[in-house]
């Protein structure tokens, strides 16, 4: 009883403390404006939710399509669209969402939350029976991998978000299935890599993943500037 208990808390602590790490890192991006606490934490929870819905849609998939590749690409496009939703439905709506940043925020704390449940269930299901040492270990690769490749993905839909922010609600509109088909791309091509890719160089995928994040926190600096294209004097 007391293994099973001490091998829980090692699967939610190796699974949402790294999240947590990221949300802390990312949200110093908006500190000039920070979000309000309480948004923040719905939306890192309506990302966790979103695991939930996800999970029975990708077993369902899995058993229409027999090809890994397009199981995978179908998996990624639930993902990133459910994550939109999520964020869509608690957040996105609000007056409190007043900046071009702020939608990019909101959509990296979904995927965090999304992220950190995802985590502690893969650490459950994979390393059963494993030392609590084994458990940090796998639980840093997918801190590395798997985490910021949500964040990405995720943040990719925000920036279009960003872009558009200013503009008619048609543009809008154009703009967010732009960047959520955009995200379910880059995170499907992940996905090919880590599949098409021999184990002992597995890791050399998650290079494409970190230029990603430096590209991401390139454009972080763009998207900050973004001001209305007329003002009222």
């Amino acid at each position: 009883m007391t293994s099973d208990l001490t091998s829980i808390i090692a699967d939610a602590a190796g699974g949402i403390l790294p999240a947590l790490a990221w949300l802390w890192f990312w949200l110093r991006e908006d500190s000039e404006h920070p979000e309000p606490r309480r948004l923040i934490a719905l939306a890192f929870f309506a990302g966790m939710c979103t695991v939930i819905v996800t999970i029975p849609l990708e077993q369902y998939v899995a058993t229409l399509v027999s090809n890994q590749t397009l199981t995978f690409t179908i998996w990624s496009c639930i993902e990133e669209v459910l994550k939109f939703m999520a964020a869509f439905i608690t957040v996105l709506w609000r007056r409190d969402d007043d900046e071009p940043i702020d939608p990019v925020i909101y959509m990296i704390v979904v995927a965090l939350g999304f992220s950190s449940l995802e985590n502690v269930l893969f650490l459950g299901s994979q390393v059963a029976g494993s030392t609590i040492f084994q458990v940090i270990i796998t639980g840093n690769l997918r801190f590395v991998g798997a985490t910021l490749l949500h964040v990405v993905s995720s943040a990719t839909i925000g920036v279009a978000l960003a872009f558009s922010f200013y503009r008619p609600r048609r543009v809008k509109i154009i703009y967010s299935i732009c960047g959520v088909i955009l995200a379910a791309t880059l995170h499907a091509g992940f996905n090919f890599l880590i599949l098409n890719t021999p184990q002992e160089y597995l890791l050399r995928t998650f290079v494409f993943v970190w230029i990603a994040v430096v590209a991401l926190l390139a454009t972080l600096e763009f998207v900050k500037r973004i001001k209305p294209r007329f003002t009222r004097s």
